[in-house]
């Protein structure tokens, strides 16, 4: 493997390794594609084991099959990578007197139970090389809330404090945490959004963007992939050895009310 020292500045992140959950599709592919442009070998991470083949070997990579919420599976991972990229996740929108409470855990556990355990499977090894760069996807919903989407809010406000309590921990090892805030992104699980939002609020799919989504945002328009892509790979570089604790908001303005 190539020595991180010798990156060239174009490719940054040669001689590193990523990891990336979620990886298949939306803003895991795009971030893999990023990272593995700036010279990183990735590893896809997905549920859909074909998909993340694919993906790997258009990258170069490697792919993992691994279904995130069978935590048992997770308690005795150990994980040889310098970049982890806890992007897994999903939403179910529902009022809380209606919410499966099945479903609530589900969410929880492959959203902030997961990372934790991937987290910790991870520190070690980098903690040995004196090098890490753990990146949360997490969600303007991890530092607000909207109505409806208590479990995925409850999910990333957690993901929050692990991220600092992770920056904390790993500081003087030389590994940094932070998390990624992004508004609505241009992927599937938001289509699917538009559409459970417009059921609940009685209005057609066509109104959910300006009524519902965007009405926060300052700028009137969805997040795409590939600019959330490009804060997570600028925070798995070198240049981002100074930034640890921080949540980096895309969001178009929302978070500035």
């Amino acid at each position: 493997m190539t020595n991180p020292d010798d990156a060239p500045d174009d490719r940054p992140l040669t001689g590193r390794t990523a990891l990336v959950t979620g990886g298949a599709s939306g803003i895991g592919a795009a971030c893999a594609r990023e990272l593995a442009a700036r010279g990183a070998r990735v590893q896809v991470a997905d549920l859909d084991g074909d998909a993340a083949q694919r993906l790997a070997d258009e990258l170069g990579g490697t792919a993992w099959q691994v279904d995130l919420t069978d935590l048992n599976a997770l308690a005795d991972l150990s994980l040889d990578v310098d970049v982890l990229v806890n992007n897994a996740g999903i939403q179910h929108v529902a009022p809380i007197e209606d919410f499966d409470p099945k479903t609530f855990h589900l969410i929880v556990a492959l959203m902030l139970e997961a990372p934790f355990l991937l987290v910790r499977a991870a520190l070690p090894a980098m903690y040995e090389r004196g090098f890490g760069r753990v990146v949360n996807l997490s969600s303007v919903h991890g530092l607000v809330a909207s109505p409806y989407k208590s479990a995925y809010v409850a999910a990333k406000h957690g993901l929050e404090g692990l991220s600092k309590v992770t920056a904390l921990e790993g500081g003087k090892h030389g590994v940094t945490s932070n998390c990624v805030n992004p508004g609505y992104v241009r992927t599937a699980l938001v289509e699917k959004q538009i559409a459970e939002q417009a059921r609940i609020h009685g209005i057609d799919e066509s109104e959910v963007l300006d009524t519902v989504l965007l009405t926060e945002s300052a700028i009137k328009r969805l997040v795409e992939p590939a600019e959330v892509a490009g804060v997570v790979a600028y925070l798995a570089g070198p240049q981002a050895a100074m930034v640890t604790g921080a949540s980096w908001t895309i969001d178009g303005g929302w978070s500035a009310r």
